[in-house]
């Protein structure tokens, strides 16, 4: 093929990029995806992996852990922002923003369903029910993902030994996640140097299935000074104006605006996903402005983590309750819901634009030796954080009440046994048969467990 014959080639399948998955198409899944998104950050990966990389193949498996890479380095909810940047991958900026928002939009519903509910009646069976239905069902999901995962980026020796130091340092010794990554990262660095990474990614191409799109024919937009302004010009206001609008309205020392300011700040240092910032949100949320009760941040927590969506969702709970009990002159409904709706705009709009600000300068470095080297060791890390995520997901689910063990340097969460739900094990044993025995979709399974847990209720069993 001559030069001329190859830059035209290249030309036209850079035109085609965004036909490549039907937009109608893209956004059908992108829907499916998000009312799968149980477990948090390890289950919504899981369900991504599950459907993009292994069924669908719209992606390859390097190039998904790749994505990922960046995203677990951002502030914010890293599943979510995946979302995001494997959308922008598959339909540019449009497929971007259908993914996130489709990503959040069902959890924001739940959330939103959930503290009205709570609000009204305290407590309600039948949902809680249902859900103790789901939580153990997403175990199986989970437990599904880190050896999926686990079995495609651990290649080497060294990079198992990554991801379990990675697992201990976050379980046992409370290691910043920050530091953690970015030890890993430097440690893939050196395996790099030593020659003992492949140049070619985290994973030999023998031992992954090809996907149906090849990676040069991903959207892609070429990074420059115009664009990466206008990405931020666009997200400034888009997060500016319901700020506005709120302190015009409202006035600076209202609910509103303190709710507004605080989660804004709290999304950009959100380092280490939701488990990473929740002891401040709840700290400065109990003990400074009042907006509820120390229980209650634990029961919102639990919500959040059996609804779909991004466990960070926990803070349009707060907000709602604290608006509500905080409304002035509204009436206390249309202010809980006006607190909820702005704490999760604000809470999710920097997200889109820290993938569309960098994606395109990821995805121009994917073909750097050093810098694959380096997210390799953060592959190898992810796998750990995921294991991580998982125990404290298992150990939740599967006991009512929890505490953290101190000895000296170790931090230990330790499930108070005679707590045990013995319905959530035989729950989560059944979702592992028809996961791993019956190959039933992520979606069924959760449907027949959510029916099992309901009738589990309806029967008179605990369920909490």
């Amino acid at each position: 093929m001559s030069p001329h014959e190859s830059s035209t080639g290249t030309t036209r399948t850079h035109a085609r990029r965004r036909d490549l998955i039907p937009l109608r198409e893209a956004t059908w899944a992108w829907f499916l995806i998000s009312l799968q998104t149980f477990g948090g950050p390890a289950g919504q990966i899981a369900v991504m992996q599950r459907t993009l990389v292994d069924e669908k193949r719209w992606i390859g498996q390097k190039r998904f852990l790749h994505a990922l890479n960046y995203c677990m380095l951002l502030p914010g909810p890293e599943a979510q922002q995946l979302a995001i940047y494997t959308g922008w991958l598959l339909n540019g900026t449009i497929g971007g923003l259908i993914a996130g928002v489709l990503f959040v939009l069902p959890g924001m519903l739940a959330m939103l369903g959930l503290a009205v509910i709570y609000v009204a009646f305290g407590t309600a069976t039948i949902v809680l029910a249902i859900f103790a239905g789901i939580a153990p069902a997403v175990l199986a999901v989970v437990t599904q993902a880190v050896t999926r995962v686990a079995k495609r980026a651990l290649t080497r020796p060294a990079h198992i030994a990554i991801a379990v130091v990675a697992f201990l340092a976050l379980a046992l010794f409370a290691v910043p996640f920050p530091i953690v990554i970015a030890v890993a990262g430097f440690a893939g660095w050196l395996i790099g140097r030593r020659g003992d990474t492949p140049s070619n990614g985290t994973t030999d191409d023998a031992e992954e299935t090809p996907p149906l799109i090849a990676d040069d024919a991903l959207h892609a937009d070429a990074p420059s000074l115009r664009r990466a302004v206008l990405v931020l010009t666009v997200g400034a206001i888009a997060w500016a104006i319901p700020m506005v609008a709120v302190i015009a309205l409202t006035g600076r020392g209202s609910v509103f605006t303190e709710q507004g300011l605080f989660f804004s700040g709290t999304a950009l240092v959100t380092f280490g996903g939701a488990y990473a910032v929740l002891a401040y949100v709840a700290q400065k949320a109990v003990e400074t402005y009042g907006w509820l009760a120390p229980g209650e941040m634990v029961r919102g927590l639990g919500l959040a983590e059996t609804t779909p969506g991004p466990l960070i969702m926990v803070v349009q709970f707060v907000a709602f309750l604290g608006a509500y009990r905080n409304s002035g002159d509204l009436d206390p409904w249309v202010a809980a819901t006006l607190g909820a709706l702005l704490t999760t705009w604000v809470t999710f709009v920097p997200c889109f634009v820290f993938i569309f600000l960098g994606a395109p300068y990821v995805e121009r470095l994917r073909h750097n030796h050093h810098l694959t080297a380096a997210l390799s060791g953060i592959t190898a890390a992810v796998v750990g954080v995921i294991a991580n995520l998982a125990f404290y997901f298992a150990v939740h689910t599967l006991f009512a009440e929890t505490s953290l063990w101190h000895w000296g340097p170790i931090h230990l969460l330790v499930p108070d046994l005679g707590t045990f739900r013995p319905l959530a094990l035989v729950i989560g044993v059944l979702a592992g048969v028809m996961i791993y025995r019956l190959h039933w979709s992520v979606l069924r399974t959760l449907g027949v467990c959510a029916l099992l847990g309901l009738a589990a209720g309806l029967v008179g069993l605990p369920v909490t």
